[in-house]
């Protein structure tokens, strides 16, 4: 059991260390201030018309989307409830300590945006070794793939469409490093997991239920 919990806390440990440069990853795309990549786009949206924290923002959509896949019968883990959680709360607390400036200029803005989209590779990473389940856009993106039959690339393109432009519509950010994050956040992604020679295929997520049996054996 001692082995177990040390490993169990080693998991724990990466997911929120993941969680963290995650959120760090976000702030820096919109500091980048040449636009937010598509589900920020949608959080800022949503920011201009209510006047929430992005943090809230970010959490509620999360709790809601985890409704709705639940109820689509997809299963989540102990790593989307932290990752509502904790990102929520992370993205707040980054933006009150006011450690990370806004660019004055799209060449700033440029390499504030691609380390972002790195930084988030790198958060990933860490998140997915993990194994504790998908984050709730994943998830949803996972239903989507699964009601429709339809290729996950496509499905994944159609809904950062979508909340891209509901998003603009309620006043987020929409720019040119919004194609760019759409662009070449897979590539980072890809390139952060070669560097780690991380094998994406090889983790075995677990459901909130094994987590919770795993943690009740003796």
């Amino acid at each position: 059991m001692e082995f177990f919990l040390k490993i169990f806390f080693t998991r724990l440990f990466n997911m929120v260390i993941g969680l963290f440069l995650f959120s760090t990853g976000i702030i820096l795309t919109i500091r980048a201030n040449i636009g937010a990549s598509p589900w920020d786009v949608f959080h800022l949206g949503i920011i201009n018309k209510t006047g929430l924290t992005l943090g809230f923002v970010t959490a509620l959509v999360g709790v809601l989307i985890v409704i709705i896949v639940t109820i689509l019968k997809e299963k989540f883990g102990l790593g989307t409830i932290f990752n509502i959680i904790l990102i929520g709360l992370f993205l707040d607390l980054i933006l009150w300590l006011d450690v990370i400036p806004t660019a004055l200029n799209p060449v700033f803005g440029t390499i504030m945006l691609l380390s972002g989209l790195f930084t988030i590779a790198i958060g990933t990473y860490f998140y997915i070794k993990s194994g504790f389940g998908a984050g709730p856009r994943d998830s949803l993106m996972v239903v989507i793939t699964r009601k429709t039959k339809l290729p996950v690339g496509l499905c994944r393109g159609v809904m950062e469409l979508f909340v891209t432009i509901i998003g603009w519509i309620l006043g987020g950010k929409v720019g040119f490093g919004t194609v760019i994050s759409v662009i070449a956040i897979g590539f980072c992604i890809q390139i952060v997991f070669k560097i780690f020679k991380f094998d994406v295929t090889s983790v075995k997520h677990e459901t909130l239920k094994e987590t919770l049996a795993n943690l009740r054996r003796p």
